[in-house]
This record gives C-alpha cells, sequence and structure tokens, in this order.
C-alpha cells in the first residue's frame, strides 16, 4: 500500500490469477483504525480488483470463514502482533485463514501482517523493547522479523538467534517482500530485494525436537548482509 510504489501490489494481485481478484483486508492489528481502511480502499481501488475489509472490534460480518475462504486474496494490515493472534483466534480467524491457505488463496501482509503466519517473530507489541513473540500461525516454519533495515531490528533478531530465544527463520526490508510456495524456501521480490537478510538454521538445543548448535556464518555481497545460520559442516 506504498502509494508512490505500486509494484508490490500488482505483484499479489498477479499470483491470485484472477482478472478481478477479491482483495480482503484484515486490519485487525491495528484495532481496526479507519484511517488504516480509507488507506487500503484507496490504494487498491487503483487496481483491476474487488477491494473489502473485515473488521472484528466492530463486527458486522455474520459468517467470517465464508468471508475469508470466498476471497481470492486477503492482505494483513499491521499493527500489534500479539493482539491480532488473539482476536483472530476468538473469532476464530486463525481456522478460516488456514482452510484459506489450503484452498490456495494468496495470503499476504507488512508487518505483524508477515510475523503472523510464522511461528515465532521480534515484535513490539509489549512495549517499546523488542521481544520474541511465539504461537504465530505457523502456516510457515521458523521466525519473522520485518524492518530489517530500522536500525534496532537487526541487532535484536540476530541477538535472539544466537541466544536461541527465536528458531531460525527470515527478516525484511521495509519495501521488500519473500514470497513462500507451499512451504518450500521463501524467494525476494520488490524494491531493494536484494537486500533481503536470511538466517537460516542454527544447530541449537531444544527447538522443534531438534539440536541446534551455535554456529553463524556471515556472507557479504555487496551492499547487503546475508546472515546465514548453517550446520557447523557448512561453515567449516
Amino acid at each position: 500500500m506504498e502509494p508512490r510504489n505500486p509494484r508490490l501490489d500488482q505483484w499479489l494481485l498477479s499470483l491470485s490469477r484472477r482478472r478481478r481478484p477479491r482483495v480482503l483486508f484484515l486490519p485487525t492489528a491495528s484495532g481496526d483504525a479507519l484511517r488504516y481502511i480509507r488507506r487500503f480502499h484507496r490504494a487498491f481501488r487503483r487496481h483491476r480488483c474487488e477491494a473489502a475489509h473485515l473488521g472484528l472490534f466492530d463486527r458486522s460480518a455474520s459468517d467470517v470463514r465464508e468471508t475469508i475462504v470466498s476471497s481470492d486474496l486477503i492482505y494483513v494490515g499491521g499493527g500489534n502482533t500479539a493482539n491480532l493472534l488473539a482476536i483472530w483466534r476468538v473469532h476464530g480467524v486463525d481456522r478460516a485463514l488456514r482452510d484459506a491457505w489450503h484452498d490456495g488463496v494468496v495470503l499476504c501482509g507488512v508487518s505483524a501482517g508477515a510475523i503472523c503466519w510464522f511461528e515465532a517473530g521480534v515484535t513490539d507489541s509489549f512495549g517499546p523493547e523488542l521481544q520474541p513473540l511465539y504461537g504465530g500461525l505457523g502456516m510457515l516454519s521458523g521466525s519473522f522479523c520485518p524492518h530489517y533495515d530500522a536500525a534496532e531490528r537487526r541487532p535484536a533478531y540476530q541477538r535472539l538467534l544466537a541466544r536461541g530465544e527465536l528458531p531460525p527463520g527470515y527478516a525484511a526490508d521495509d519495501g521488500a517482500a519473500i514470497c513462500s510456495r507451499r512451504r518450500r524456501s521463501p524467494t525476494s521480490y520488490g524494491r531493494d530485494a536484494e537486500r533481503l537478510r536470511t538466517a537460516s538454521p542454527a544447530e541449537r538445543p531444544g527447538w522443534s525436537k531438534r539440536r541446534w548448535r551455535r554456529d553463524f556464518c556471515r556472507a557479504e555481497t555487496g551492499r547487503s548482509e546475508v546472515a546465514q545460520r548453517r550446520r557447523r559442516s557448512l561453515c567449516q
């Protein structure tokens, strides 16, 4: 929904493979902020699609599941990730999203709307200090860190990974995107997508019944830093 850069929105719409896809916005993380909802509709009315939103704080939809599974693309907005997940579970949105995912609906989002698809992530949901968040929807394995080009995000994410407080995962700068197709390794897209950072498996005891170690390899590629957590044999 970047007003001067509609390319990511256009790309998302193309993934639906529909001539006029039905796009559903979930603004839950923002508390269904009216300004955010209006921003979504302004952005998507420029495209060939049918845009709608689903509010849960002043809920009007009688059948949340049907509203979700009948969409072609679901766009989740940013805000408080912890609140988002809690409210979704009260209203059964988590189950409906999983049904939509199995039906081939395109699922996407920004900030909190990107973290939610993973098992865990880095969040400011609990105050100004960045902390690990668990209990994501788990459709994608591992963790995710949005806003990786923000000064405080990169060291916080790397610190949490090194301590074993988060499972291995992915990170993306603002204006970049990653795409996962049925649990395959995500691919980067969008503006400055070459600056996408990934952190993939670090050996550390006690996560997901695997034995993880703390080895940490870095590779510099131009102006980007790709931080990869590999098995020790791959680091040598």
